[in-house]
């Protein structure tokens, strides 16, 4: 969304600052649920990811990666709601890890966007609610020092960034704890409708910046 507003090379550092102050805040309070044997086989393949998505962001083909990455997100999102059984890991597979490692890092260090991959990782897991928020955040907290460490020594983590992070601070700040409240009233099959939900809203947003990029 910040990239419909200020250049793609301004919000991906600022999505990340953000990432860093909302992981840093909910490991603070939930740290009892984080799964760590998760949050370390995830993190472990996002370091070979983030240097492939920093090549991405000063290519020219990001119009192309965002509409597969879009059309990726939302053919999950179908499958999951069709009504079918959906297929559901019922313990941490060492390849699924990897892969949705591998894929947080790329999109990260591309577009700021380590979400989706590790959304589709736990909606698969069935993790609850509660787990499911401190387990990604845990994952952020490190993957997203180590994104804005790369964005600095690519120079992209300009004064401009830092402007527009110290005003979205008086929403995001209030918003995490806002968010905290929420995530303890969800329960079961309605959390995992709005986890499809949102993510079926960022597809389509990838979407359409794909078919922006290419008018």
């Amino acid at each position: 969304m910040l990239a419909l507003r200020i250049p793609l090379r301004q919000a991906t550092p600022l999505a990340v600052l953000i990432s860093i102050t909302i992981a840093a805040i909910v490991v603070a309070q939930d740290w009892n649920h984080i799964h760590l044997r998760s949050t370390g086989w995830l993190l472990a393949p996002t370091l070979a990811g983030i240097p492939l998505g920093l090549l991405l962001l000063t290519s020219s083909h990001q119009a192309v990666v965002k509409g597969a990455l879009g059309i990726l997100i939302l053919a999950f999102v179908v499958y999951s709601l069709s009504g079918r059984q959906p297929f559901e890991l019922r313990r941490d597979r060492r390849a699924w890890l990897l892969g949705c490692g591998f894929c947080a890092g790329v999109f990260g260090g591309a577009y700021g966007m380590n979400g989706p991959p590790l959304v589709i990782y736990g909606s698969l897991r069935r993790w609850p609610p509660q787990q499911f928020r401190a387990t990604l955040q845990a994952y952020f907290l490190p993957a997203s020092l180590l994104g804005m460490a790369g964005y600095w020594l690519a120079g992209l983590w300009v004064p401009a960034v830092t402007r527009y992070y110290l005003f979205s601070l008086p929403a995001a700040i209030p918003a995490i704890f806002l968010g905290r409240v929420v995530n303890q009233r969800l329960r079961g099959e309605m959390f995992l409708r709005i986890v499809y939900a949102g993510l079926g809203g960022i597809g389509i947003l990838l979407l359409i910046q794909a078919v922006r990029g290419h008018i």
